[in-house]
């Protein structure tokens, strides 16, 4: 036993291998679960996250700590010896952002919301992302300087491991590993001492780094505060408006609210469909909207909307309800039935979206609003909706069938697609009206509805006209026509198409009637 003893006090000190720990700030299981939550559910967040990853070391931890920031009650720093020294650019970041005026006035909205607090830092992440990349934060050769730290860190914690290996082979008596602990602790040291001196000489470099790129966060939550806001608004007015139905996730939210924070356009565009979508729906609240129904005959079925209440009564009883549930699974319950029941308008809403550049700028708002307020005509009315976006007769059409499930709920990424989409080009009616007339032709109900929506510069063959007319015909649908008569535009070709032609200058008075109600 003395001579164990004095083996141990003639060992060198034992190496500080450096903590694995790379946040700054302190979190607690439920914050990493959220952050990892998101990072798995929003796209874009994780690609960020990503590509920042292949720059500096790290970054990920990063925008962990600038949603702990933004998100927990009161954030705190980790004492510097808490974390590896690789990741002492994101002290050198948060250290400027902590406590700053910007990050209190953004926290009002971020506190504790997982929504604000991951868009907040998908912002500020693709901001950071850019000056990385535009080395305006740090040059190349720093960045090269934190990857060899994290090398030189790497290779510490495995000379650590093997140092722990053989110490425990010494204490049961090993005497091999004993002679070879001798050289392991000697490498073990000097991969420290080299840890230490670059470790040293990045502090250094990230003292000496400009005023602005320390100050990096605030600078890109500069703004921020209304940008969520705003995003948040327009979120909560795309998911209602366009009747997206469930329980949004939080990445979801992130992604559509990111896409609005950044784009202008869908921003003009969400204020735009709003004010005309309230409109629509105004007109459509008339009580004599519906037709007369009446009850003509009792059946057999499974329809608990139309159940005798004979039925019903059967619910009340222990035996009974059984017998109810097991009628109910082979379709054998008493029900009636109702003839009258208006069924116009029950085939697919097919809107035809001019994009070519003549509807450029305005045009297209206006046009892309009219579409998205149809489409949330269809969803009430239970209805499937195609988008078919065209231009020029050398341009695909971009079709999207933007309802597709039972349910008739709208996907709000897609929805978000049409938003964005404009090809630009010249104009064809031919191709996208022929693709409606293959759609009503195979659709599971007749009597669809196309709209056209154009600003009307184009020309049909007269051949392709008279084939057109004879087919709408045949199948029973009506072509309407809105034109877009914010700018320069035609009405003639559109006269000879439709069943009806609706100015959008007119959407919003009583002309409107005519469009959404017969839709």
């Amino acid at each position: 036993m003395p001579r164990r003893r004095k083996d141990a006090a003639a060992r060198p000190r034992t190496v500080l291998v450096p903590p694995d720990e790379h946040c700054w700030i302190e979190s607690d299981a439920y914050d990493r679960s959220a952050f990892a939550t998101l990072l798995a559910e929003a796209p874009t967040l994780a690609r960020v996250a990503e590509d920042g990853g292949t720059l500096v070391p790290h970054f990920r931890a990063l925008l962990e700590d600038v949603f702990c920031l933004l998100f927990k009650l009161e954030p705190r720093l980790r004492p510097a010896e808490a974390v590896a020294p690789a990741a002492a650019l994101g002290r050198t970041l948060l250290e400027a952002f902590h406590g700053h005026p910007l990050l209190e006035h953004l926290r009002e909205r971020t506190q504790l919301d997982e929504t604000q607090a991951g868009l907040g830092t998908l912002l500020i992440a693709e901001q950071v992302l850019a000056m990385l990349r535009e080395e305006a934060l740090l040059p190349r050769g720093d960045l090269l300087d934190l990857w060899d730290l994290q090398r030189r860190e790497d290779e510490l914690r495995r000379r650590g491991e093997e140092l722990a290996d053989v110490d425990r082979l010494a204490e049961e008596g090993e005497a091999a590993a004993r002679r070879v602990r001798e050289g392991a602790a000697h490498a073990a040291r000097v991969a420290e001492a080299r840890l230490r001196q670059k470790a040293q000489q990045v502090a250094e470099r990230l003292r000496e780094m400009p005023a602005r790129a320390r100050a990096a966060l605030p600078v890109a939550a500069a703004g921020l505060a209304r940008q969520l806001e705003e995003a948040g608004q327009e979120s909560e007015s795309w998911g209602t408006g366009l009747g997206a139905g469930g329980r949004t996730s939080p990445g979801r939210k992130i992604e559509l609210g990111r896409r609005l924070a950044t784009n202008p356009k869908l921003r003009k565009l969400a204020a735009a469909v709003g004010r005309m979508r309230e409109q629509a729906l105004a007109l459509r609240r008339s009580p004599f909207e519906r037709a007369s129904e009446e009850v003509f005959e009792v059946r057999l079925g499974s329809d608990l909307e139309r159940l005798l209440p004979p039925e019903l009564l059967a619910l009340h009883h222990p035996l009974l309800r059984r017998d109810f549930a097991r009628r109910l699974v082979e379709g054998r319950l008493l029900s009636y039935s109702l003839r009258g029941a208006d069924q116009r308008g029950r085939g697919p809403m097919i809107v035809c979206l001019d994009g070519s550049g003549s509807m450029a700028g305005d045009k297209e708002i206006w046009s892309k609003a009219v579409a998205l307020t149809l489409l949330e005509v269809a969803r009430r009315q239970r209805r499937l909706f195609r988008f078919i976006c065209f231009s020029s007769a050398d341009t695909p059409l971009f079709t999207l069938d933007l309802n597709p499930r039972e349910r008739h709920e709208v996907q709000e990424d897609r929805a978000l697609d049409v938003a964005e989409y404009f090809p630009g080009g010249g104009t064809d009616f031919e191709t996208p009206l022929s693709a409606a007339l293959d759609c009503l032709r195979a659709a599971r109900y007749r009597r669809g509805d196309v709209v056209l929506i154009t600003d009307g510069e184009c020309q049909v063959g007269p051949e392709w006209l008279a084939a057109f007319k004879a087919e709408k015909a045949r199948l029973g649908f009506a072509l309407y026509s809105v034109l877009i008569d914010v700018g320069p535009s035609s009405v003639e070709v559109l006269r000879e198409l439709s069943d009806r032609v609706t100015a959008v200058s007119t959407l919003t008075d009583d002309a409107a009637r005519e469009l959404f109600l017969r839709l």
